[in-house]
């Protein structure tokens, strides 16, 4: 199978892209193990191999994420690019691979983009620190079967910034909304609901992240499919924050 990679390569503050002809790829391989086949080539020839993240390659960790002819993870929907595999391209293809765009995502090196804001959106509320006392047993605590779906839902996101990507406005909301839900909705989450999603919304501000304006763009690439109305329900409880108390 023959492709034709364009791949962004970028060391400092500005980059470019460079071209690849490939002429011995399997459909059956990932993307990425054709990133990995790329770069042993371009370290045989003493080059600089393609600097891209990956983990688990099981669609899993997040780390993965670089967007394939203008699109997040690529062509094939609810699936990260580590899952997608060659077959779903035709031979000869031109694939242009590019990193995140987005400005609190700065671009490390190639399809390497430092995601850390993330991880203070968490800092910011992203928790329960509720005292608890020591484990209760898994069924001592009642939830009502819609609010466990809902909370498993919003779990499901691996944190990976594909929504950030293809919102035109770059927006986080939809992470910053799973992230608040899936213990929002949950017993545990209760004491801390509105206070939570007043801080992490406010996190996401200062970050530099865009606003939400339900273009849904974020959700047609997310790989774990969480729904818009995750956005939705964020937006009531921040409502909800600025209508009561300023403790709750």
């Amino acid at each position: 199978m023959k492709l034709t990679l364009r791949i962004w390569r970028q060391h400092g503050s500005s980059g470019r892209l460079v071209e690849y002809a490939m002429d011995d790829l399997s459909p059956d391989m990932s993307f990425l193990e054709a990133l990995d086949v790329l770069n042993e080539k371009l370290i045989l020839a003493g080059e600089e191999p393609v600097a891209f993240d990956h983990d688990c390659r099981e669609g899993i960790c997040g780390m993965c994420g670089v967007m394939i002819n203008g699109v997040a993870h690529g062509p094939q929907k609810a699936t990260t690019a580590c899952q997608l595999h060659l077959r779903h391209f035709k031979d000869g293809d031109v694939l242009t691979v590019e990193p995140w765009r987005a400005d609190p995502f700065p671009v490390v090196r190639d399809l390497v983009v430092d995601r850390s804001a993330f991880d203070r959106i968490i800092a910011a509320g992203g928790y329960v620190s509720v005292p608890t006392g020591s484990a209760p047993d898994a069924h001592a605590l009642p939830v009502p079967k819609p609010d466990a779906d809902t909370a498993f839902e919003a779990a499901a996101c691996i944190g990976c910034g594909a929504c950030v990507a293809a919102c035109p406005n770059g927006s986080a909301m939809l992470f910053t909304a799973a992230k608040a839900t899936h213990l929002g909705v949950l017993p545990q989450g209760q004491p801390e609901r509105y206070q939570r999603a007043r801080n992490m919304v406010a996190e996401h501000d200062a970050l530099g992240f865009g606003g939400c304006t339900n273009t849904g763009e974020c959700t047609s690439v997310c790989p774990k499919g969480i729904p818009l109305t995750t956005i939705a329900r964020l937006n009531a409880d921040l409502l909800k924050a600025h209508t009561t108390r300023s403790d709750r």
